[in-house]
């Protein structure tokens, strides 16, 4: 059975079920763009949290330590 945290306890006839709606709804040919366009967007939010993880921490390490 597939456990995910906002699907309780989903089985696998609700998983072919979800598959084959979205097979009618968008069509096999449409699929893989969906999915490229899905990973496209998923990869550039990864880079920009990098981005932003590396510059604090950057600016983390340029700050001047104060001495009391």
């Amino acid at each position: 059975m597939l456990q995910l945290l906002f699907l309780g306890g989903i089985g696998g006839w609700e998983v072919l079920l979800i598959i084959l709606i979205f097979l009618l709804l968008f069509g096999a040919k449409k699929i893989p763009e969906l999915a490229r366009g899905l990973g496209r967007g998923i990869r550039e939010f990864k880079d920009a949290t990098n981005e932003i993880k590396d510059e604090i921490e950057k600016g983390s390490k340029e700050t001047p330590k104060i001495k009391e």
